[in-house]
């Protein structure tokens, strides 16, 4: 009861209105969801330079990857839209607790996997949030995100989520407050485990991993090297969209 009139009082001081638009009582209309363009060229998830098919790795960061004796932790990166165009709607989801804008969003995630012609993956994985930072916003808005295309991606067939996986076991300073690479990469190192009874989950699976924005791509490859380290086969990965990194050294 009390949340049913909570719900009535916030409607009625603050209403729900499309962002672009003003239409009453939805976030993004159809009409201006339709308009935010899906990214038609990706890149390598590494170099962010060579324009590659659904966000393969180019064949020189392969090459460089090999000659380290490194396995690359994703194999593919699809960023849907441009940074400019949802940022905002990003900001209000996480900093303004939108938690219901994780459903536009979703949509706009679910067509560029389709458009980049991802495989139907055997699970989806969000990145994690470490339990300080999920009791102050409330939810993990990557999770929300998950489920949206575990429902959503093959409709009538649901893809399983498991947010169980991966634990966040450090808090750590949020990625957007570090300028400079090599410290972004620093901060997350051994963030992230996964339990061994949980490992056979995920050996020889295809893999998505959800999260909202990337950068360096930092906590993508970490998320995704726990995961390979652990058995997995291929990790697809995919974002909202990717924010440009200006290094300060």
């Amino acid at each position: 009861m009390f949340k049913q009139t909570k719900k009535m009082l916030l409607d009625t001081l603050f209403p729900i209105q499309c962002l672009l638009c003003r239409k009453d009582n939805v976030w993004i209309c159809k009409k201006c969801l339709d308009k935010i363009e899906i990214l038609s060229l990706q890149v390598c998830p590494y170099c962010e330079k060579i324009e590659m098919p659904a966000g393969k790795i180019c064949p020189r960061c392969k090459e460089s990857l090999l000659g380290k004796n490194k396995i690359a932790p994703v194999d593919n990166l699809v960023a849907a839209g441009n940074y400019k165009d949802v940022s905002h709607f990003i900001h209000l989801l996480k900093y303004r607790f939108v938690s219901d804008l994780h459903m536009p969003l979703g949509k706009i995630l679910v067509k560029a996997i389709i458009e980049n012609n991802f495989p139907l993956p055997d699970l989806i994985i969000p990145v994690p949030l470490h339990k300080r930072r999920l009791r102050w916003r409330g939810f993990n808005q990557s999770e929300l995100l998950a489920n949206y295309i575990g429902e959503n991606l093959t409709p009538g067939f649901q893809i399983p989520v498991r947010a169980d996986m991966i634990v966040r076991k450090k808090y750590t300073v949020p990625q957007m407050k570090i300028k400079n690479y090599s410290e972004r990469k620093k901060n997350l190192q051994n963030v992230f485990v996964l339990d061994e009874e949980k490992a056979k989950f995920i050996r020889d699976k295809e893999i998505l991993l959800v999260d909202d924005v990337a950068t360096t791509g930092s906590t993508l490859f970490e998320c995704g090297q726990v995961l390979k380290a652990n058995g997995a086969h291929k990790i697809y990965a995919c974002v909202i969209a990717r924010q440009e990194f200006k290094n300060v050294l």
